[in-house]
């Protein structure tokens, strides 16, 4: 074994810098294999090892991220499908509109109080087994809650609960195995993919349920199609995904799991994963209010104005605008980033905060001019929904590069628990209780549309408020960005101590590191 000095992170763009690493930087010889400077020195505890038996090929490592990125379609696809057939649940059970805002939020009370449980264990153990799980028992609660007779609205609501816990298990932890398989650009490449499902996957809930329910004469159909497929991705995860070392895709120190207090702890002490998850907490409140809201909003609206509409109609047209301009939003915010990435290190925070403040005026002139003009308001929806997907994909590739492979999972169920709970969690129900409460100065039926339009648009209009909230703390996530991705490598390559009272020099396991090709780890050849 030979030794030398961990590699650089590879999106430092070398050109740009000052400094001459000519004497310290590895070289990669013919056959792929690092060489190590004469003059070198390293710490006593960097040993050089081959990964011939836990390297992953190029092929498995792309058919990993497409097994994850089909899931996340299923379960954006479950999460909304029952949005796109609210008017029925709502006559089927009787519901007023805080009782339609409830099936959402008690999804989202147990998905953010099981992501910690689950950030734990995917920081322990073996994660494909805890997915597969997951998602098994997500498809199996999806299915029952279809059974649930009128009578039994709490039942139901329950097991729309329940659904919550599944996803926990998957949303936690696919986006850990990403990282360890890719780094640098090409990791921002695969997000921005993997979150391709989360506009995607919604408009397709609200497509794919609504036309199902209508073609099969009942509603409940539409929750039954996700649970077949999420049964064949179980034995996807089980056959084809094979699971990455942790911090496998940066050459990194094969670092000990501290205690989850520890951290948690250290978790919390870096500025700007506490300043981003309270960023993306406002853009979990936006899109969970208008996800839930929007469609049943424009049919009131349309019905308002005197105009013929079906819910199915709508939906479908919200659906097309939600996958189209998430798709745009998500490959255009990953472009930009990276483009100004190379003339900016901080250009991940202040593409966001672009997107959420220019989205404030699309959201509230599409509210304003929706009492009288419906193809406007379509119109300035997509626009709104574009800026507002700028950041999905790039929010998580930031959280991954300041916290440390080990304690990515736990990262990830706090900025669930945190954005969830303060997110969408609550904006769903409060827009139906403000909408139910203004709708008694009206004479008119509460469940009427023009009612429920107009106590809808007002309660609405608190979206783009929290928008521009947003966009000022992922401004202040610019000020500490590049210091805390620094320290995060130095720890991961074995160049810092961990912070858990213990110094790196102490370490029993070895740094373990490898050639690389490209921006992913390979075998030594």
């Amino acid at each position: 074994m030979s030794k030398f000095i961990p590699p650089f992170d590879d999106t430092v763009q070398l050109d740009d810098m000052s400094v001459d690493f000519s004497d310290t930087a590895p070289i990669v010889d013919e056959d792929g294999n690092r060489r190590q400077s004469a003059d070198s020195e390293v710490p006593n505890h960097v040993v050089v090892e081959s990964r011939r038996e836990d390297s992953i090929s190029n092929a498995t490592a792309y058919g990993s991220v497409s097994i994850l990125l089909c899931i996340n379609l299923l379960n954006y696809m479950d999460r909304y499908t029952v949005a796109g057939v609210l008017k029925d649940i709502q006559d089927f059970y009787g519901l007023e509109n805080s009782e339609d805002g409830l099936i959402q939020t008690v999804f989202v009370l147990t998905y953010m109080v099981f992501s910690p449980i689950f950030g734990f264990l995917g920081d322990r153990y073996t994660r494909k087994y805890i997915m597969a799980g997951g998602i098994f028992f997500w498809a199996t609660v999806t299915f029952a809650g279809s059974m649930i007779p009128k009578e039994h609205f709490f039942a139901f609501a329950i097991m729309r609960a329940l659904v919550g816990v599944g996803e926990a298990s998957y949303s936690t932890i696919a986006p850990t195995i990403i990282a360890d398989l890719f780094t640098g650009e090409k990791r921002s490449r695969m997000l921005m993919i993997f979150y391709f499902a989360i506009p995607v996957g919604s408009g397709m809930g609200y497509i794919v349920g609504s036309n199902v329910a209508k073609a099969l004469g009942a509603w409940q159909w539409a929750l039954r199609v996700t649970p077949v497929l999420g049964l064949v991705c179980v034995v996807l995860i089980l056959v084809v995904l094979k699971e990455p070392k942790r911090g496998m895709s940066e050459g990194g120190v094969t670092l000990q799991n501290t205690s989850y207090f520890t951290d948690l702890k250290e978790v919390v002490k870096i500025k700007s994963f506490v300043l981003s998850t309270i960023g993306f907490t406002c853009v979990a409140f936006t899109t969970g209010a208008l996800a839930l809201w929007a469609p049943l909003f424009m049919y009131d609206s349309i019905m308002a104005q005197g105009k013929e509409a079906t819910q199915a109609g709508v939906a479908f047209t919200f659906g097309i605008i939600t996958v189209v301009a998430g798709f745009v939003g998500v490959a255009l915010g990953a472009e930009i980033s990276r483009r100004y990435k190379k003339i900016n290190p901080r250009a991940d925070p202040l593409v966001c905060a672009f997107g959420l403040i220019t989205c404030v005026p699309f959201l509230f002139f599409a509210l304003v001019l929706s009492q009288w003009y419906t193809v406007p308001t379509w119109i300035l929806i997509f626009l709104g929904e574009t800026m507002l997907c700028l950041n999905w994909s790039i929010i998580a590739d930031m959280l991954l590069y300041v916290v440390i492979p080990t304690r990515r999972s736990t990262a990830e169920s706090v900025q669930i628990l945190i954005s969830h709970a303060f997110g969408d969690a609550g904006s769903p129900y409060i827009v139906g209780l403000v909408s139910d409460a203004l709708s008694k100065n009206y004479n008119a039926p509460s469940s009427s549309s023009y009612v429920q339009f107009k106590t809808l648009q007002t309660a609405l209009y608190v979206t783009p408020f929290i928008c521009v909230l947003g966009g000022g703390f992922f401004l202040a996530t610019a000020l500490f960005i590049e210091k805390d991705k620094n320290a995060a490598l130095k720890i991961t390559q074995g160049q810092a101590a961990l912070q858990d009272g213990r110094d790196t020099d102490s370490y029993d396991d070895p740094i373990i590191l490898g050639s690389e090709d490209g921006d992913r780890l390979n075998p030594i050849a």
